[in-house]
Order: structure tokens, then C-alpha cells, then sequence
């Protein structure tokens, strides 16, 4: 049975209530994706963080004796909390106390699929751990796993510090073996174009790929569900070829631990000729996911490449909510991949592109790092 969640945020004077309630939708999908049954969101108005239980005391007790006969097996905060912090809460509802970055941690988990994968997610959950090793609730021993407990770390919270340093160092170790063995497969593509498909998660960017290469990548309606990167080799009209690579999908507020866990896999943005950023337009944070996505290329030091603003699903908005977006981005293209539309259109812009870069690397101009 799915595990029952109330997934609970706080809104400070200076937040924008409207901001607030899109995150907390987005922690919502991911409870969803985690496989919890979400009973309840709440948001709390408050002045302050509270020091002990980050929201009110009184807010506290009001889960305790509202949900007693729901039997809810966590809370999931839209924060971070310190460990001080969850312990309380847990000893004051009984339940377990998860935040955002454990809800997507343990999301990651559930999409590793390749040995890279795994290792990179086991790596984030160890680091994200370890300053946290100071005891949860004690239903946290069960050997059961649950949301926030599954994957290749679900047993390290109970570990000494020092194996835990110990198994991040081997990790690590490994990662940089498996970087190597990618560096090899790139020496071995130098002189192909590459496009790399980069974008918030589930704005399509997989099925796009399965579009224009005709491949079959995992694509679901889910947050994460690609976590590998994945290549094809795409025929785009005039004897052009380009390597295009989907990886993963960027999330507002992305922890810290994820981008350097995954920096090998984000590498891939790094060494591409240019940046296709597929963004969902029929999403009313559509604004607010390019700020996130253009931020964390920044952190990871791709935002200086060329790129084509992709705005896909147009099939799921009327024609003229259309015609006011494309005023908003004269520059982008429009297509729905999922129903093939204005596909060819895409391509043809990428080959332009394509041209137009090569043009730029025989002036010896400095090419992007």
C-alpha cells in the first residue's frame, strides 16, 4: 500500500504566495512519483522560522490530532530542516520527516537504472547524510525500506561517519574511472556535431528525441524518469548528421549534492556545440522553469553556449494563448513532439545552427569551454 504523506510549506513575508503554491504542487508530483498518497498540503503564514519545529508549535500539534486517525506515515517539508528540527517534529508526531531534497533523492533512486546511475544517486544520498547522522525515528530501522528509505543508501543513517567518508571517497574513486571511460567515447566523436537536449524534467525532452532519431528512449509522464544520457545520431536533411543527447531533467531549488553528484552526466552540456532547451509551454511556471534550468547551466558553466529555445506541448493550448506566448520569445520554436508537430521545422533550425557554428569555428574564433 502507498505510504500516506502531508507535505507541508511555509511562506515568509518576503515569498510570493503564488510562488509558494507552484512549489508546493511540484513537491506534490514528486510525492506522487515516489509512489505516497498525498492526503493533505498545507502552507503556514508565519513571520518567522521557528527554531525548534520550523513552523509553529502550535501548527505542529494541529497535524498531530487532525491526522491521528489517517494514520500518515510522513511529513515531507518543502525545506530544508536542520537535524535538531526533524528530530522534534518527529518526537512530536510520531512519524517520519522527510524535505524536499530527501523526496528527490529518493525519487533518483527509483530511476537509477545504469551502474553510473545508481552510484551517482548512492553518492548524493552518503554526502546529503552525513552531516545528519544523529538519529531519526526509530521506525527509520525497519528493514522494509519506504519512501525516503529505498535505494543504494537507504541503510547508511546508522553508519559510523568515517565508513561513510570511506564509502563517498570509493565512490568518488569509481566516478572518476567511469568520467574517464566518457572522455574516451568523446576523443572518439571529435569532429561530429553535438547537440545536447537540456531542460526542466518532464518537458518532453525524451519523447522529442524518440521523435526526431525514430529510437525508443524511456519516456514517461513523470518527474526524473531519465536519469542516463542517452545518444542518437539524427539525419537532419542535406547530408547534416548530428549526435543529439537527452540526460537529465533540472528541478527548481536542485540540491547542491545532486549537481555534484551528477556533474559527469551534466557534463555532457559542457562538451556540446549547442544547447537545445526544451521547455514545456503549456506549464504556467514556463518562466520560472527557464530562470531554474538557465541557472543551473550557469553552475555547472554551460550557460555560455549557443542554445534554441524549444517551447514544446503546443498541442495541449488554444491558438491564440499560443500567439501571446510567441511575442514573449520571438526566438523560439514551437512544436509538440509528442504528435510530431513542426518537428522537420526543428531540425531545420538546428542545421542552421549547425552551419552557423562551423562557419564561427573555421574564423578561429575562441570556441565555448
Amino acid at each position: 500500500m502507498n505510504e500516506k504523506a502531508v507535505l507541508v510549506g511555509l511562506k515568509l513575508p518576503q515569498d510570493n504566495f503564488n510562488d509558494i503554491q507552484e512549489s508546493m504542487l511540484e513537491l506534490k508530483r514528486l510525492a506522487d512519483t515516489a509512489g505516497a498518497e498525498v492526503v493533505d498540503i498545507l502552507i503556514q503564514a508565519k513571520s518567522t522560522i521557528d527554531g525548534r519545529f520550523y513552523i509553529g508549535k502550535g501548527k505542529i500539534e494541529e497535524i498531530r490530532e487532525f491526522y491521528a486517525d489517517e494514520k500518515v506515515d510522513l511529513v515531507v517539508f518543502n525545506h530544508e530542516l536542520s537535524p535538531a528540527q526533524v528530530r522534534n517534529i518527529e518526537k512530536e508526531l510520531e512519524c517520519r520527516v522527510l524535505t524536499r531534497t530527501e523526496l528527490i533523492l529518493d525519487v533518483f533512486a527509483i530511476h537509477a537504472r545504469t551502474r553510473a546511475a545508481k552510484m551517482q544517486v548512492e553518492l548524493a544520498q552518503l554526502k546529503y547524510q552525513l552531516p545528519r547522522l544523529v538519529g531519526h525515528y526509530q521506525n527509520l530501522s525497519r528493514t522494509d525500506g519506504g519512501i525516503g528509505l529505498r535505494g543504494p543508501g537507504e541503510q547508511k543513517l546508522e553508519v559510523d561517519r568515517r565508513i561513510l567518508r570511506k564509502k563517498i571517497h570509493f565512490i568518488e574513486t569509481k566516478l572518476i574511472e567511469i568520467e574517464r571511460e566518457k572522455d574516451t567515447q568523446r576523443k572518439k566523436r571529435m569532429g561530429e556535431f553535438k547537440v545536447s537536449i537540456i531542460g526542466y524534467t518532464n518537458s518532453g525532452k525524451s519523447t522529442l528525441l524518440n521523435k526526431i532519431s525514430k529510437s525508443d528512449v524511456l519516456a514517461e509522464d513523470k518527474l526524473f524518469s531519465t536519469l542516463d544520457t542517452t545518444t542518437r545520431r539524427v539525419w537532419l536533411g542535406d547530408g547534416s548528421i548530428a549526435l543529439i543527447s537527452d540526460t537529465v531533467g533540472f528541478i527548481r531549488d536542485i540540491p547542491v549534492g545532486l549537481i555534484e553528484s551528477f556533474k559527469s552526466t551534466l557534463a555532457d552540456a559542457r562538451y556540446a556545440d549547442m544547447l537545445l532547451h526544451v521547455a514545456d509551454v503549456s506549464d504556467p511556471a514556463l518562466a520560472d522553469h527557464l530562470r531554474s534550468v538557465n541557472q543551473t547551466l550557469k553552475e555547472i558553466g554551460a550557460d555560455n553556449k549557443p542554445a534554441l529555445l524549444c517551447l514544446n506541448k503546443i498541442d495541449l493550448l488554444p491558438r491564440e494563448i499560443l500567439l501571446d506566448i510567441r511575442l514573449r520569445y520571438p526566438g523560439a520554436i514551437f512544436i509538440s513532439a509528442k504528435e510530431g508537430q513542426y518537428t522537420d521545422d526543428l531540425k531545420n533550425k538546428v542545421k542552421d545552427m549547425m552551419k552557423g557554428i562551423a562557419v564561427i569555428k573555421e574564423q578561429g574564433e575562441p570556441e565555448h569551454e
